[in-house]
């Protein structure tokens, strides 16, 4: 395994065995992003047991209205394998609170790691590994909720259609909109769009409404949504169990705790996108981290899946509101690594598939969004962009696009991305020729990356033809070295 498909995809089973991969990259202009790459081998049955099990004990626990809340659990079809359909991502199951604090323990070692190994590493990490992954989907639920809300007023106003970071919604429509559904009197809701929370401009914008769900604000509290099912009117906001709340603080704290040991090693962290029905709540939480982290540079980066429909509007969001609050905008762009499961999850409750419907229409988004965001750092030179893609004519794009707009390798604000044992070819030669280029570096012992591995042999046909193509490359490379005499070659 480790001289064969384990030495290819795996940098070793420590922290210690890793360092002459790291070393060797390094030399070749290739950083690290590190990431401790043991995972669960868990069956189906198993899985779903897992998901189940932490779905239901808090609420027993909690005696009054369990069999509710439990059924409501029950029904969600997020609560079974999240496994399945699911190849290029890894899955963490919850256990306990305990096991939580192993996880974070495993990011600060990598964090750790990454601090060592070179002055600018990255270190990735997973928010459903920090906490109980069911209060991300009840949070998630509250925002879509939310924003849903706004864009129901939006329509009534006859603003529907207009770019999400565009529209703006009347104060004085929106309040006699509000008072039509009897949830308070007109001055209680008059209270609540004040120049206090929303300035003097007489007009709504999504961030403006965004920063209105804060616990402490009236209107969150009273308002209320159509349940499509039933169709019933249910309360927006969810009310948490003491326990549910406790265990959202545990979460917070240890995302705290990464972050602050991030700062000190001098370590970018990367937040991994999940499920739609997980990345409201972790976008909203990584980017509380971004507004207290990112002072001087990014210290945290953002996950933007390119095959979801409102992924510019995500981005164009994020980048208005760190212009606002003044601090220093970071993300990382993927295609996306759920979209067999996020397709047939839609088909099964009957909502819009959130993925477009083709390769093409992914990557016409992949650029939209890359253009928009290079575009931000030609006049905002405090932002930072990886490009995390396999795709040679999206690293194209991307250089093209560098020289046009005049970002230069030297300023370090555009990064690029590749899975260690794929895509070498577009690596090093970025690498080589100065551009910030990174591997992503799993490492473990080798009977615990086992899930791993299978994943990266799940992907066979892309490996296969990355694997073609590197060898084509190969063979060019030494035909010319034997013609020019030049066959070693020794890094600059």
């Amino acid at each position: 395994m480790k001289m064969t498909f384990y030495g290819q995809f795996v940098a070793g089973e420590d922290q210690e065995s890793i360092r002459p991969l790291i070393r060797h990259n390094r030399a070749f202009g290739v950083g690290s992003i590190l990431d401790y790459g043991v995972e669960e081998d868990l069956s189906p049955e198993e899985a779903e047991r897992k998901e189940m099990e932490s779905c239901t004990s808090a609420v027993e626990r909690e005696g009054s209205g369990t069999s509710k809340r439990e059924k409501q659990y029950q029904a969600h079809p997020a609560f079974g394998d999240r496994r399945d359909g699911v190849i290029s991502a890894r899955t963490y199951f919850y256990a306990n609170e305990a096991k939580c604090d192993s996880h974070m323990e495993t990011f600060l070692a990598c964090i750790e790691a990454a601090g060592q190994a070179s002055e600018d590493g990255f270190s990735a990490i997973k928010l459903t590994a920090l906490g109980r992954p069911q209060f991300l989907l009840q949070f998630s639920d509250v925002l879509t909720k939310w924003r849903r809300f706004f864009h129901q007023m939006a329509a009534e106003q006859g603003k529907a259609g207009v770019a999400a970071v565009d529209t703006k919604l009347e104060v004085a429509a929106l309040q006699e909109s509000v008072a039509k559904m009897g949830i308070a009197s007109r001055t209680e809701i008059k209270n609540w769009f004040t120049a206090e929370t929303l300035g003097v401009s007489g007009t709504v914008d999504l961030l403006d409404w965004s920063s209105l769900i804060d616990s402490r604000t009236e209107l969150s509290k009273h308002l209320v949504v159509p349940n499509m099912q039933t169709g019933q009117l249910e309360p927006l906001l969810s009310r948490f169990t003491t326990e549910e709340e406790q265990q959202m603080t545990r979460m917070l704290q240890r995302m705290d705790i990464l972050a602050k040991r991030a700062t000190e090693m001098g370590v970018r962290l990367m937040v991994d996108a999940e499920q739609t029905y997980f990345q409201p709540a972790i976008s909203r939480l990584t980017l509380a981290m971004q507004r207290k982290f990112n002072v001087g540079k990014p210290l945290i980066f953002n996950t933007y899946q390119c095959y979801l429909k409102d992924a510019y509007d995500n981005i164009t969001l994020d980048v208005e509101l760190a212009r606002r609050e003044g601090w220093c905008f970071g993300a990382k762009l993927v295609r996306g690594a759920y979209m067999a499961q996020e397709r047939s999850r839609a088909a099964e409750i009957g909502y819009e598939d959130p993925i477009h419907p083709t390769y093409e229409a992914t990557n016409a988004m992949y650029h939209r969004c890359l253009n928009y965001i290079l575009e931000e750092l030609k006049h905002n030179t405090r932002a930072k962009v990886m490009v995390a893609s396999h795709n040679e004519d999206t690293v194209h794009f991307t250089l093209s696009r560098m020289e046009e707009l005049g970002l230069y390798p030297a300023d370090r604000q555009v990064y690029f991305g590749q899975l260690l044992g794929m895509c070498d070819q577009i690596s090093f030669p970025l690498g080589q020729a100065g551009f910030p280029v990174y591997k992503y570096v799993p490492y473990g012992p080798v009977m615990e990356v086992l899930p791993y591995l299978s994943r990266r042999a799940m992907e066979n046909s892309g490996v296969m033809k990355g694997a073609r193509q590197e060898r084509k490359l190969l063979w060019q490379e030494l035909k010319r070295r034997v013609r020019t005499g030049s066959l070693f070659h020794r890094p600059a």
